[in-house]
């Protein structure tokens, strides 16, 4: 299917929110803040290791033998990415037990959605 003709009225009602319309104040910071936490590479690849680990949880003691990083700054990562709202946790014992918020996840992909971005755009 060919995308020649369509308007910039017609990509923009496909585009994500950023592109139909501008953020409130509020938003802008909510997905700022999530976005933030996620500026850090150790805290988006423990994101992704909770999030891809069986059962879609993950114990501390299973994730941190991947980095070489201490107890106290791992915690620390995973206290950041639980205040931005992308992780829960739920203590079981001695162990934090934590899971991705895929509600999170999907704000996130949301605002940056974009039905085709390889349309072609005419004036």
């Amino acid at each position: 299917m060919s995308n020649q003709g369509l308007t910039l009225t017609d990509v923009t009602e496909r585009c994500s929110p950023l592109v139909r319309e501008p953020l409130s104040e509020g938003h802008a910071h909510e997905i700022a803040r999530t976005f933030k936490a996620l500026g850090d590479p150790v805290r988006l690849r423990l994101l992704s290791l909770i999030a891809s680990h069986d059962g879609g949880e993950a114990c501390v003691c299973d994730i941190s033998p991947s980095f070489d990083l201490s107890q106290p700054t791992i915690s620390h990562h995973l206290k950041v990415l639980r205040e931005a709202g992308l992780l829960d946790s739920e203590r079981r014992g001695t162990w934090v037990y934590y899971r991705v918020i895929p509600a999170a996840l999907h704000r996130l992909s949301s605002a940056l959605a974009d039905a085709d971005p390889t349309a072609a755009v005419t004036a």
